[in-house]
């Protein structure tokens, strides 16, 4: 039997492999320390980060398979249409910063080296600008107030007294029984007045309505006496 193996790696040299690895490696880990720049909230994840460098690379080298063959571009969709991914993302400018390394590894393995360079730089830079100064900030902070009272009495006036001097609106979402019916628990959408603390809502409530469980959420922070 006669095996005739054919090596198909001559369609690029060995500089275009090196210079496609190496560039996608580069600006895949720029756009990995502008990730971790730009990145505000806890659930910063390193291994994310390590993820978005190797799919750069791993793109860059898939492009360079692929090249102009149709038959291989349908061949690998085909094989990694079977890979299913379980971990949810958790923010969806985490979804940006994949298809951005994407792009990247795909410039670099089509060997648009200027194109992937320019690219990566200039979406970083807008990256950084878009959070140094804020952008699309939206200024509007709004609490939800969860006030516990004893059932049978009427303590709707003196909550209403004190969201009045600390709260620049109010309105009432909703009111259930708990406890076998021992208390009742009222929630609030309410917006802080300028230089108002929760904790001096989360007080004034208490005194008002007999030493009894109030919450204060407040984007990521809870105010819980």
């Amino acid at each position: 039997m006669n095996f005739d193996l054919q090596e198909l790696s001559g369609t690029f040299s060995v500089a275009d492999v090196a210079a496609a690895m190496v560039l996608s490696f580069v600006l895949s880990t720029l756009i990995g320390y502008v990730y971790r720049y730009t990145h505000r909230n806890v659930s910063y994840s390193q291994s994310y980060v390590q993820t978005l460098v190797i799919v750069g690379m791993i793109v860059a080298l898939i492009m360079l398979v692929v090249g102009s063959n149709l038959a291989r571009a349908f061949s690998l969709v085909g094989a990694l249409s079977v890979v299913r991914f379980r971990n949810a993302v958790k923010e969806t400018r985490d979804v940006g910063f994949i298809f951005l390394a994407m792009s990247i590894g795909m410039a670099c393995g089509a060997r648009f080296y200027t194109l992937a360079a320019v690219g990566a730089v200039v979406i970083c830079v807008v990256i950084v600008v878009m959070f140094q100064f804020n952008w699309f900030a939206l200024n509007v902070q709004r609490q939800v107030v969860k006030v516990q009272v004893p059932a049978g009495d009427d303590y709707t006036p003196q909550i209403r007294d004190v969201l009045i001097k600390y709260t620049s609106e109010f309105e009432l979402v909703s009111t259930e029984s708990i406890r076998g019916g021992a208390l009742s628990e009222v929630f609030y959408m309410v917006r802080l007045k300028a230089g108002a603390e929760p904790g001096d809502l989360v007080s004034a409530l208490q005194e008002r309505t007999s030493g009894q469980r109030v919450t204060v959420l407040t984007g990521y922070d809870t105010t819980d006496l």
